[in-house]
C-alpha cells in the first residue's frame, strides 16, 4: 500500500516534467494522462484538534472566531495542514522542517487593515536574522545563503504584515525563508503571486493564505523518478523544486473560493500568466503530506482555480 501511494506521489512529478524546464502539473495534462483519477481521494477527511485527540471531521459552517480569540485561532479558522513543529507569531504561524532548515508550510490570514501601508513600518528597517526558537543544530543562518546564488525567499511576505515594525521584523525570521532563484522567480514571478493575494483583499472579507516549499521527483535517463536537491552552506539548507501557494477567499457575500499554485523554482517568463500554475489542490496536498483548509467541506466552495462550481 505504501509503495504504491508514493509512486502515486511520483506520478505528480512525470506529468509536472512533461512541461519542460521543471514546469508544474497543469490541471489538462494531469486530465490527459489519467493520473487525476488515482490523485483524488474518494473523500477529503478534516483533521481539527480537540482537546489532545486529532479528530477526522469536515463542517459545513466554520463560524469567525470572536474578535478577541487569539490571532492563531484566527490565522487557522479553517484548519492546520499539519501538527509538527509549530509556530506562532504575531500574524502568521509557521510548521518548520527541521530537517530541511526550512518551512514545511507557513499560514496567513489577510485583511485590508494587515496589508494597509503604514507610515510607521518600514522594510527597510527589517533585517534577515536567525529564529532562536530554533534548537541551534536545526536553524538555517545568513552564512548558509551567503554567495550561494539564491535568495531568502519569503514564505509569509512582508508585505501582507504591516500592522506594526515588529510583525513585518517576524517576516525576515530565516524559518520564514527558503531558498529561491533570485531573477526571474522571487523577484519577479512569485512576487506577482503575493501582490495578486494581496490584491484579493479589497475585494473580499477574508483571506487566508497557506505557502511552503515542495521537493518533486523527476525521471531521468534510466527510467527511474529521483528527488535531487542541492543544500546550502554548513546547515545543508535544503533548495526546494518547487513551491507551493494555496488560498482560500471569503467573498463579501460570504462565499469561498479557493485557488492552488504549483510553481517551479526557476527563473519563469515574465509574460507567463499566473493562471498557468494553477494545479487541484489535491496534487500539492499528495505531494507535500499536508491537508490544506480541511476543515471546510470542498462542496461548499462557489469557485475552485477560477472556475465556478456546481449550480452556483
Amino acid at each position: 500500500m505504501a509503495a504504491r501511494f508514493l509512486r502515486k506521489i511520483s506520478g505528480v512529478a512525470v506529468v509536472g516534467g512533461a512541461l519542460g524546464l521543471g514546469w508544474c502539473v497543469g490541471a489538462s495534462d494531469i486530465g490527459k494522462s489519467g493520473v487525476l483519477a488515482d490523485l483524488m481521494p474518494v473523500k477529503v477527511f478534516a483533521a481539527t484538534l480537540q482537546g489532545s485527540v486529532l479528530k477526522t471531521e469536515v463542517q459545513d459552517d466554520i463560524p469567525l472566531p470572536a474578535p478577541n480569540a487569539p490571532r492563531i485561532a484566527q490565522i487557522m479558522r479553517f484548519g492546520f495542514p499539519s501538527l509538527a513543529n509549530v509556530r506562532s507569531l504575531d500574524d502568521f504561524v509557521v510548521g518548520y522542517d527541521t530537517r530541511n532548515r526550512v518551512p514545511y508550510w507557513v499560514c496567513e490570514h489577510l485583511t485590508k487593515e494587515s496589508i494597509a501601508k503604514n507610515p510607521n513600518v518600514e522594510r527597510a528597517k527589517c533585517d534577515f536574522h536567525e529564529d532562536a526558537s530554533i534548537h541551534p543544530y536545526f536553524r538555517s543562518e545568513n552564512s548558509d545563503y551567503k554567495g550561494s546564488g539564491f535568495d531568502r525567499g519569503h514564505m509569509a511576505a512582508a508585505g501582507n504584515h504591516r500592522l506594526t515594525q515588529e510583525i513585518c521584523h517576524q517576516t525576515f525570521l530565516l524559518s520564514n525563508m527558503a531558498p529561491q532563484v533570485g531573477r526571474g522567480f522571487n523577484r519577479d514571478k512569485w512576487n506577482d503571486l503575493e501582490q495578486y493575494c494581496r490584491k484579493k483583499v479589497f475585494d473580499s472579507a477574508n483571506v487566508y493564505v497557506c505557502t511552503g516549499p515542495l521537493f518533486i521527483p523527476k525521471r531521468e535517463e534510466d527510467g527511474k523518478l529521483y528527488v535531487r536537491y542541492q543544500v546550502l552552506g554548513q546547515n545543508h539548507v535544503a533548495v526546494p523544486t518547487h513551491f507551493f501557494k494555496v488560498m482560500v477567499t471569503e467573498t463579501n457575500a460570504g462565499e469561498l473560493e479557493l485557488e492552488s499554485f504549483l510553481l517551479p523554482n526557476v527563473a519563469i517568463d515574465d509574460a507567463t500568466p499566473l493562471s498557468t500554475f494553477y494545479v487541484p489542490t489535491e496534487v500539492i496536498e499528495r505531494a507535500s503530506g499536508l491537508l490544506m483548509f480541511n476543515k471546510i467541506n470542498r462542496s461548499k466552495f462557489a469557485k475552485i482555480n477560477g472556475q465556478k462550481v456546481g449550480w452556483f
